[in-house]
């Protein structure tokens, strides 16, 4: 008899957010590659059209897809209300918070119900988010505390502030996410820097111009370093270019400087580290830092704001500095970019560091995780 993980690919088929589609798609994959012997993988979609090709073309190997009767947005208010008729049950795991959270019995029916948590967003920064948005994610927090078997989160700062938000006991576990699998700079890395309009020799970051991100304090790093190299803003939000630049030149940034550019899919992604001197993370959030990561992945010398989410993703493949009004990061940019031989160091702790994540190592924890269960 084959055990099936019933795997909630909401995000795949009707992605609302870049960062988990591609959790959900990765995770997925990794799910049907390291499947133990007697186990495989199911898909739980919301009612979209062609839903199968398009897991099919995401997602290959799944041993079937449960389509539910409701679009995701129908599908995510009634699981937010606790109505889920005709999921069903088994071992089901999301990648996100949305879930069919309702009452099963896992002694006697051996029904289980996981769920994941990114980012705190919706307590850490709920000013910059939709009202709607910010009560979605409490109520279902709210509901896991009842019902979820076990809640995922990325880190162990994450964890610690999960446990004051609800009574998880022990059901908070820790499984870090990764950079896609194969995540590297493609062979025509200059071609694409080219297409996107991209200068060579960087500083990178990403964010918007929302408080939150403090782009701010990292325009202020590189004007204290002393740096004299352009700087690239990744992940600008639609019509946000305007704003951010707004707090480059407040910065003291030149005319010409700073380019923005928006979401960008996983090889221009990674053609645009290949083209960074450094990476500065100035957010201090408990959300997963996936574009440290993936800089840590290809080896782009990482500067970030001391926090304890940063602490433990980048760990001693990076620079730490308090985070203040760029004074200190900028401290920590000028002594990474310093020489050659600090940039080739750093380079090389940073590639070093980006090993320790794989979605393979996330989907083994996973595996394990329902197994415990």
């Amino acid at each position: 008899m084959t055990a099936l993980l019933r795997v909630v690919l909401d995000q795949v088929v009707a992605p609302t957010n870049a960062d988990l589609e591609r959790a959900s798609r990765e995770l997925a994959r990794a799910l049907i590659a390291s499947a133990p012997a007697g186990c495989a993988v199911e898909g739980i979609v919301p009612a979209v059209a062609d839903a199968a090709g398009v897991v099919e073309g995401s997602v290959p190997g799944l041993a079937s897809l449960a389509r539910q009767a409701l679009a995701r947005r129908e599908l995510a208010a009634a699981w937010q209300l606790g109505v889920a008729p005709g999921v069903g049950g088994g071992l089901i795991h999301s990648p996100t918070l949305l879930a069919p959270l309702v009452r099963h019995d896992r002694v006697h029916d051996h029904d289980q119900t996981v769920v994941t948590l990114w980012d705190l967003d919706a307590w850490e920064r709920p000013a910059e988010l939709p009202r709607p948005a910010v009560t979605w994610h409490k109520a279902m927090l709210k509901r896991a505390a009842r019902f979820a078997d076990a809640v995922v989160v990325p880190t162990h700062a994450a964890a610690a502030r999960v446990s004051e938000l609800g009574a998880f006991g022990d059901r908070v576990r820790v499984i870090a996410g990764a950079a896609p699998a194969g995540f590297a700079v493609p062979t025509d890395e200059v071609g694409r820097r080219r297409a996107l309009d991209l200068p060579e020799g960087f500083v990178l970051v990403a964010g918007s111009s929302a408080p939150s991100a403090r782009l701010a304090e990292a325009f202020a790093a590189v004007v204290s370093s002393g740096v004299d190299a352009p700087v690239v803003v990744l992940d600008a939000p639609e019509g946000d270019e305007p704003a951010v630049l707004e707090l480059a030149a407040a910065a003291g940034l030149g005319e010409g400087r700073v380019h923005v550019r928006g979401a960008l899919d996983d090889a221009d992604r990674a053609a645009a580290l290949g083209g960074a001197v450094a990476f500065v993370a100035p957010e201090v959030s408990s959300a997963f830092p996936w574009r440290i990561v993936e800089a840590l992945r290809v080896g782009v010398p990482v500067v970030a704001a001391d926090s304890p989410v940063h602490r433990e993703v980048v760990l001693d493949g990076g620079v730490f500095a308090e985070p203040s009004d760029g004074s200190g990061l900028g401290d920590a940019l000028g002594e990474v970019l310093g020489s050659t031989a600090a940039v080739e160091r750093f380079a090389v702790l940073a590639g070093d560091r980006g090993r320790a994540f794989s979605w393979m190592g996330a989907a083994e924890r996973v595996w394990q995780l329902h197994a415990d269960l």
